[in-house]
C-alpha cells in the first residue's frame, strides 16, 4: 500500500524521472507552458476507524478536512478493535487513527497509574511505539462508564462504582474483550470490592440492560441513549476508568500540514459537540459522511 510512510524509495526514484523529464521538456516542451505546482501535497494518507460509528464519524471529520487541504486521501474504516489495527499502525499500512486516550495508554501500558486527562496524555506520549505519534488531544471524550437503569439504582442506592459491593447476583454486559480489560470483573473487584459475572452484548449492550439481561452495563460516555433511556451513570471516584479523551494516532511521517489540519479539528471538537454527532447517527439516522460535511462546514474547515 502507497502511504505516507512506505512511499520514500518510490519518491526517489520518481524524483530521478521527474529530473529526466525536466531536462528533456526544456529541449522539446512548451515554453508557455504551466509550472507544476511543487507545493501541492502529494501524499495518500490512509485514514483508519473502530468498527464503531462515534469512531467513524471522526475519521470522517480528519478525511474531508485533510483532501480540503489538498491530501489524497484513502479511507480504510471498520477494522475492528485495537488487537487488529494497532498492528496495521505499526506496519505503516494506514497512516491516521482517530483513538482515546486512556484506553489507548492502557493497552499499550497495562499497569499505568495515571488516570485524569493531563497525566494521561503525558505518558500516552512516553510509550507512544517508535514511527508513531499521538497528535493534540480534543477536550472531547468518549470515555468507558458503567451505567444502570434509574429503577435499578434506586432500588439498590446507587450512586456510584462502590455501592454496587452490596449488590448480589449483578451481571455485567459489554463487548466480548471487556472481560479482559484491567477496567472489566477484575477491575471491580480489585478496585471496588465488586464481584460480576460477565455477558458479552456487543451492540446490544444498552438494550440487555433495559432487558433485565444484565443489570450493570459498559456504556461509552458520549452515547445519547444514556440521556434518552434515563441511564445513571455511577461515578467513579476511584478512577477505574481513565480519563479517554480523542485523540488521532498517526505516522511519525504524517507531513506537518496534515498534522496542523488535524490538529484544528481536534480543538474545534468538544464534549458537547460529539454528544451531537452521535444524537445524528443515532436518532436522526444520518450517514457519518453527511454528519461529518455537515459539522466542518458549520466550523469553518469546508467553504
Amino acid at each position: 500500500m502507497f502511504t505516507a510512510r512506505n512511499k520514500g524509495r518510490l519518491a526517489m526514484t520518481a524524483a530521478a524521472v521527474g529530473a529526466s523529464l525536466a531536462l528533456a521538456g526544456c529541449a522539446s516542451g512548451d515554453p508557455l507552458a504551466p509550472e507544476p505546482d511543487t507545493d501541492a501535497p502529494a501524499e495518500t494518507i490512509v485514514i483508519g476507524s473502530q468498527a464503531y460509528y462515534s469512531n467513524e464519524i471522526i475519521a470522517e471529520l480528519y478525511a474531508q478536512a485533510l483532501e480540503e487541504g489538498g491530501f489524497t486521501v484513502e479511507r480504510n474504516f471498520q477494522i475492528g478493535q485495537r488487537d487488529a489495527y494497532i498492528p496495521a499502525l505499526e506496519a505503516g499500512e494506514v497512516d491516521l487513527f482517530p483513538e482515546y486516550t486512556g484506553n489507548l495508554l492502557q493497552f499499550w501500558n497495562p499497569d499505568t497509574t495515571a488516570t485524569q486527562a493531563d497525566e494521561v496524555f503525558a505518558e500516552l506520549q512516553e510509550v507512544v511505539p517508535e514511527g508513531l505519534q499521538v497528535l493534540d488531544q480534543s477536550s472531547a471524550t468518549d470515555q468507558d462508564s458503567y451505567n444502570v437503569t434509574a429503577e435499578f439504582a434506586e432500588a439498590n442506592g446507587l450512586n456510584s462504582i462502590g455501592d454496587l459491593a452490596g449488590v448480589d447476583g449483578l451481571i455485567l454486559g459489554g463487548f466480548p474483550e471487556l472481560e479482559e480489560r484491567p477496567y472489566g470483573p477484575t477491575g471491580l473487584l480489585d478496585v471496588y470490592g465488586v464481584t460480576v459475572g460477565f455477558q458479552a452484548t456487543g451492540d446490544t449492550t444498552v438494550e440487555s440492560l433495559l432487558e433485565g439481561i444484565v443489570n450493570v452495563a459498559n456504556v461509552y460516555s458520549a452515547d445519547p441513549r444514556i440521556g434518552s433511556n434515563g441511564l445513571v451513570t455511577l461515578a467513579d471516584p476511584e478512577g477505574l476508568f481513565l480519563a479517554s479523551n480523542v485523540v488521532p494516532v498517526a505516522s511519525a511521517d504524517l507531513p506537518q500540514e496534515a498534522i496542523d489540519i488535524i490538529n484544528e479539528v481536534s480543538a474545534a471538537l468538544t464534549p458537547e459537540g460529539l454528544v451531537a454527532l452521535n444524537v445524528q447517527s443515532t436518532v436522526d439516522q444520518l450517514g457519518f459522511t453527511e454528519i461529518a460535511t455537515q459539522w466542518l462546514t458549520e466550523n469553518g474547515f469546508l467553504g
